[in-house]
């Protein structure tokens, strides 16, 4: 990272996520209205006792996603290329948004002893848990990781400094560092964007990235866009986890759900329906 863009950070203001504050269905869930976790640090009940704003959730049908074969990957995919996920075509410097994993590596703190089979065989789509008590708000010094009133985890990627704090701290995995030009191209000239979507921003070498639930989608009143592909057999449900009346709230009230390393205290907004 050169100099001239650190200089440039310690002197930059906040900058606004491209399309928050459109006037839309979303809109008041969407205010771009900042929660930096100041509750949790100084040791009180924080932003989870608080139900009266909008947080907002996912809950991932398991057994559905096992049941159609390549659902999962489409998600993926769909959500790669909105948000132009370079493919740097290697594990070591690949970045991810929304991944699968094995019950034992989404789930290492549930018991593995004599498991179901079913379950040993099943993968889990993880990503950013969106947590409401969220460690990489508190570890990233430049605020470019930042919690927004309706739950978001989000991120400014001009104010990223690429120190990687809030990957030590994320406990899920859930961050991915460029160590590589995303705007570039491989050796043998293949770009690691194949098709750029002008309506999201692409990134540069030095910087962090994760999901972000979409939130330039949801500004237009759009649901994420895993979530849209996953509709037709309603394998993602999404919405406001206080509001006792929404259809996620509904299903987690009636159905028995897990989450990822809950014991932490993070209070994750995402939940895994078996």
């Amino acid at each position: 990272m050169d100099m001239k863009r650190r200089d440039f950070l310690k002197i930059a203001g906040l900058t606004a996520i491209a399309g928050i504050g459109a006037p839309t269905a979303f809109s008041r869930l969407l205010k771009g209205e900042v929660d930096g976790g100041a509750a949790y640090a100084s040791g009180g009940e924080g932003a989870a006792a608080d139900s009266n704003r909008v947080r907002l959730g996912m809950v991932i049908d398991v057994k559905k996603f096992n049941q159609y074969k390549g659902l999962a990957q489409k998600c993926i995919d769909a959500c790669h290329q909105i948000h132009n996920v370079p493919d740097y075509g290697n594990k070591k410097d690949e970045i991810k948004w929304l991944w699968q994993e094995r019950y034992e590596n989404a789930f290492p703190e549930h018991s593995h002893y004599r498991r179901n089979e079913e379950l040993e065989k099943m993968y889990f789509l993880v990503s950013c848990n969106h947590c409401d008590n969220p460690p990489c708000v508190r570890a990233c010094p430049t605020q470019a990781t930042f919690k927004m009133k309706n739950g978001i985890v989000a991120m400014d990627y001009h104010r990223c400094i690429g120190c990687r704090f809030c990957m030590a701290a994320c406990p899920y995995g859930a961050r991915s560092f460029n160590w590589r030009d995303p705007r570039g191209r491989s050796a043998d000239g293949r770009p690691f964007i194949a098709h750029v979507n002008p309506d999201f921003p692409t990134r540069m070498r030095g910087v962090v990235e994760k999901c972000n639930f979409c939130v330039e989608r949801l500004a237009e009143g759009l649901p994420p866009k895993c979530v849209e592909v996953a509709s037709p057999v309603k394998a993602m449900i999404f919405g406001d986890l206080n509001d006792p009346n929404s259809e996620i709230s509904r299903i987690l009230r009636s159905r028995f759900t897990i989450q990822r390393k809950p014991a932490l205290g993070t209070h994750p907004s995402l939940f895994y329906l078996i």
